[in-house]
């Protein structure tokens, strides 16, 4: 498994394990509850760390941005992976895109989702050949609902080697 997919179950993991709540839980195995508890537990560091990064309250109106991965292509240009939850997804209604922003909101690069992402929670996406000014050393990703526009959980990404 590469260590992406591994990153991208862990968060689908954790987003469960939250939303189990204590009276669902008990009804989980035993082997699967201590399966679950040692890897949310192992997660706990990285989870307090995502929920530091974003701003913002999770609400089921929006998608929300669990995860990103930068890459410098050059001085002034970065690749983006994105990964998004959007658990009310369906054909109907889905995550339809998402953007790279200053933190001042600036809009530096935006990607359209064309369909729904229903069978594939969560789900990671591109956006390349992104431009970002000089000076500029930590942008945010947002995710759009199609129906009610950007909302949910951003992330703030520090870029390499602008640190």
């Amino acid at each position: 498994m590469t260590r992406m997919k591994a990153i991208h179950g862990l968060a689908a993991l954790v987003l469960a394990a939250t939303a189990l709540g204590a009276s669902a839980a008990a009804a989980v195995s035993r082997r699967t509850c201590c399966a679950a508890g040692l890897i949310v537990a192992l997660a706990s560091p990285w989870s307090t760390a995502m929920a530091q990064a974003t701003n913002g309250a999770a609400d089921a109106r929006f998608p929300d941005v669990l995860s990103a991965t930068v890459r410098a292509r050059s001085a002034d240009t970065f690749d983006f992976d994105v990964t998004i939850s959007s658990p009310y997804d369906t054909p109907q209604r889905y995550a339809d895109g998402f953007r790279v922003t200053r933190l001042s909101g600036e809009v530096l690069g935006e990607r359209s989702l064309w369909h729904d992402h229903q069978n594939e929670q969560p789900f990671t996406r591109d956006l390349y050949g992104v431009k970002i000014p000089a000076g500029v050393r930590q942008v945010r990703i947002q995710a759009r609902d199609q129906k009610h526009g950007y909302g949910g959980k951003s992330i703030d990404v520090a870029l390499p080697a602008r640190r």
